[in-house]
């Protein structure tokens, strides 16, 4: 502990300092107010008259000093220059400065002023830009003439709130009408989810001769034929387009492309983005979007690659995207350059694409380098916060999960139902069931919010995974909500691990109401079967698919070596180091064998010897991913292989005994997490 005297010496220092900051700000405030009285018109120039008000308001609307102007307003009873009126309105509308307009409105109610047609819709275009439609309407109402302004004044302004009901009788209203009343009420319909109706008048505005479309009008017909995903009206206005010759416009160009994107012709928007001159980086960014969103991953970040050669620097949204693509097909070596890339030009690091870097590294199975991304965050978002939690639970570190999300409720930041699916998903790794009971019922309790259908199908999996079934059927009696496909999976698989077979019977029945066509019921169910010797139920269940038609998904493995992705069928040997994969394997067999390896052929759904089981757990996939790492890769280089489906028992078993082998750690992402195998052990600790 600090001494007594030191402590309260620093204290002291503290106050003296802020006493002195009090002084100071005193002063500063003494010496404005002085300054003020100096510069007031009436104390220097007892003599002057109204042109020298009027100089005096312009220079303190210079200097944008609006409530000394509109003091030294007030102090004048009668006022006959609009343009005095008019140079404080206009900085009140710069300031949105709706107190002081009113200031202003009152002033020329109470003076014999009679404002003009411009002064009023000074007033008018005030009250729309400070959103007091209330204030507006009345103004509208009391005016005894209005102008075309006028009319588009007040349509805009209730077009932009959203009120179009008010904005479209106003527009039937009108005397006259230009292009901006049509553009106004047809992009107020767009932005206000009304497509169809933005629709209707842009082709009742087409059939007026009196009018013609410009960039702004077609570009929100455009909006709302993207908004409808109507390939078909989308192109109707691009011929109008070409016809009016609007088509070398960039907000044109622009809108066009996001219409032909967003209804699934890709192609049709390369063609647009190619054509269009002077691309800004709003051009670049959707159009890579719209490749990862058409699952083109490859040619967006080929595009991505062109739009960095352009000279054109990325913003957020850009990386943001990339680094989510990068993510979703776990690139984490594309990754790795879009993160140096953003490090290289200075990008934000309170910005959103941080977060994006964050939910790459953790869905890349890469957690500790999202981790050291997170820690250099100076104010991680929530987003931060679920995608380490998440990464922390699915990479077998479940209590580094729990310890982020105690120190989340600590920052102050509230969490959402979506970190509360990481935190169970965490207490289901690990197995605390208590604990992940406790955290289920604070979701409601401790922290406000409701249960969603995943909170429960996590409480689901977290219960049936340690046996205990009779809690798990009790809470699914009383959920609020029909339980979903993923909820009755969770509990079938519990299921699977504990043998479970006539809970799993009217499980699996839940889910073919659901979804028929799902093999992945089919062959979980057969598998119970098959573990529990019931041959002639796991052949019902055959004949079942094959009457259903239903066929198993393949199970496909994956490894990148050397920026060049290797895909592996079961048995596959198609690839051309197929030779040598298959020698190694047997090599490593033999070798797991004299150290205790016992083949796991209780899934294998034929009712066939145990040497044919063995013989076909054998070449799994992603046996044949690792072998293939292991003869492509330098001795002690870290092994990451990616799988469609879950990874089987004997998988499981047989990676945990190579790692020992070859001494490498081999990380599995299999359909339900990331397994680390290192020296002969799983960072699951054989409970997945």
């Amino acid at each position: 502990m600090k001494p007594r005297s030191l402590i309260l010496g620093t204290l002291y220092e503290c106050v003296a300092r802020r006493s002195s900051m009090f002084s100071s700000s005193c002063s500063s405030q003494t010496q404005f107010i002085r300054s003020s009285k100096q510069e007031d018109p009436r104390s220097l120039d007892p003599s002057y008259k109204e042109e020298n008000f009027k100089d005096y308001v312009q220079r303190f609307c210079q200097q944008k000093r609006l409530r000394d102007a509109v003091q030294l307003l007030e102090s004048q009873a009668h006022v006959s220059s609009a343009a005095i009126y008019i140079t404080i309105l206009q900085l009140c509308i710069e300031k949105r400065a709706l107190h002081e307009g009113k200031r202003v409105h009152a002033h020329i109610k109470g003076s014999s002023f009679v404002p003009g047609i411009f002064v009023s819709n000074k007033i008018l275009e005030l009250y729309c830009k400070c959103d007091s439609f209330s204030d507006a309407r009345n103004l509208f109402d009391e005016m005894g003439e209005r102008d075309l302004c006028s009319w588009n004044t007040l349509i805009s302004g209730f077009s932009k709130m959203g009120r179009m009901v008010e904005a479209r009788n106003l527009f039937d209203q009108m005397p006259e009408r230009d292009n901006f009343s049509w553009t106004a009420v047809i992009s107020g319909n767009v932005k206000n989810n009304k497509p169809e109706n933005a629709l209707e008048l842009y082709r009742t505005m087409q059939r007026n001769e009196n009018f013609k479309s410009n960039k702004f009008t077609v570009s929100s017909a455009l909006a709302a034929s993207a908004t409808l995903r109507s390939l078909r009206l989308g192109k109707e206005i691009h011929g109008h387009i070409i016809r009016t010759r609007l088509d070398s416009d960039a907000v044109v160009w622009s809108a066009l492309l996001d219409v032909y994107g967003k209804c699934g012709s890709i192609n049709e928007a390369r063609y647009i983005f190619d054509r269009t001159v002077g691309k800004d980086i709003v051009s670049w960014t959707a159009m890579i979007d719209r490749y990862f969103g058409d699952g083109r991953w490859e040619e967006g970040l080929s595009l991505f690659t062109e739009f960095l050669k352009s000279g054109t620097r990325p913003n957020e949204f850009t990386y943001a995207g990339v680094l989510n693509a990068c993510a979703n097909q776990t690139a984490e070596g594309l990754g790795r350059q879009v993160h140096g890339n953003m490090i290289r030009s200075g990008f934000d690091p309170y910005s959103f694409a941080a977060s994006a870097l964050v939910h790459m590294y953790a869905k890349c199975g890469s957690v500790d380098r999202a981790q050291r991304v997170f820690k250099w965050l100076p104010q991680p978002d929530l987003v931060s916060w679920t995608s380490l939690i998440i990464g922390y639970a699915q990479n077998g570190q479940p209590h580094h999960a729990l310890q982020l999300f105690e120190l989340l409720l600590q920052s102050g930041d509230k969490p959402d139902h979506i970190v509360f699916i990481g935190v169970l998903s965490a207490c289901t790794h690990a197995g605390l069931v208590d604990k992940g009971l406790d955290y289920f019922y604070s979701i409601e309790e401790k922290h406000g919010l409701s249960h969603t259908v995943d909170h429960y199908a996590c409480v689901i999996d977290l219960l049936s995974r340690s046996g205990r079934f009779k809690e798990a059927e009790d809470i699914i009696k009383k959920m609020p909500m029909k339980p979903d496909k993923f909820l009755w999976a969770s509990l079938l698989g519990g299921c699977r691990i504990h043998g479970n077979y006539e809970l799993a019977e009217k499980v699996a029945e839940a889910l073919f109401e659901i979804e028929p066509e799902n093999a992945a019921t089919y062959v979980t169910l057969a598998n119970i079967y098959a573990t529990a010797g019931k041959w002639s139920e796991v052949a019902k269940v055959r004949k079942l698919m094959d009457k259903r038609q239903v066929v198993k998904k393949p199970g496909i493995s994956w490894i990148d070596v050397k920026n060049k992705v290797h895909v592996f069928l079961v048995g596959d040997q198609s690839h051309p180091k197929s030779e040598e994969i298959f020698e190694f394997l047997g090599k490593v067999s033999k070798r797991m064998i004299e150290e205790g390896y016992i083949p796991s052929t209780n899934y294998v759904l034929h009712d066939v010897e145990e040497e044919q089981k063995e013989q076909n757990l054998s070449f799994h996939s992603e046996k044949l991913a690792v072998a293939f790492g292991v003869i492509s890769t330098p001795p002690g280089t870290e092994i990451k292989v990616f799988k469609n489906l879950r990874t089987c028992v004997d998988c499981h078993t047989a990676i945990k005994f190579i790692s020992g082998i070859v001494e490498r750690r081999i990380v599995i992402r299999d359909s339900t997490r990331f397994h680390t195998f290192e020296s002969g052990q799983c960072s699951c600790l054989d409970y997945w």
